[in-house]
């Protein structure tokens, strides 16, 4: 991909600024320890941490949460 600039990247048809959107994104999720939290982010994650880890029995696998979510059997 070429050196883009932001005015010509608007101009870009939905599905290639999709698809910059996309290498972008991966690009960032590939370095997640600069991906910083705030405060308050950190705190959410702890509690639900604590609170998985104290009742672990608790809740549904990914895969049925998904299957609810998409009405799929």
């Amino acid at each position: 991909m070429s050196s883009l600039n932001l005015e010509s990247v608007l101009q870009m048809p939905v599905d290639e600024r999709i698809r910059i959107v996309e290498a972008i994104w991966d690009s960032v999720a590939r370095e997640p320890a600069h991906v910083g939290l705030e405060p308050w982010q950190a705190e959410e994650l702890d509690r639900r941490i604590a609170d998985f880890e104290a009742t672990p029995d608790e809740g549904l696998p990914w895969d049925e949460v998904k299957r609810r979510i998409l009405g799929t059997p």
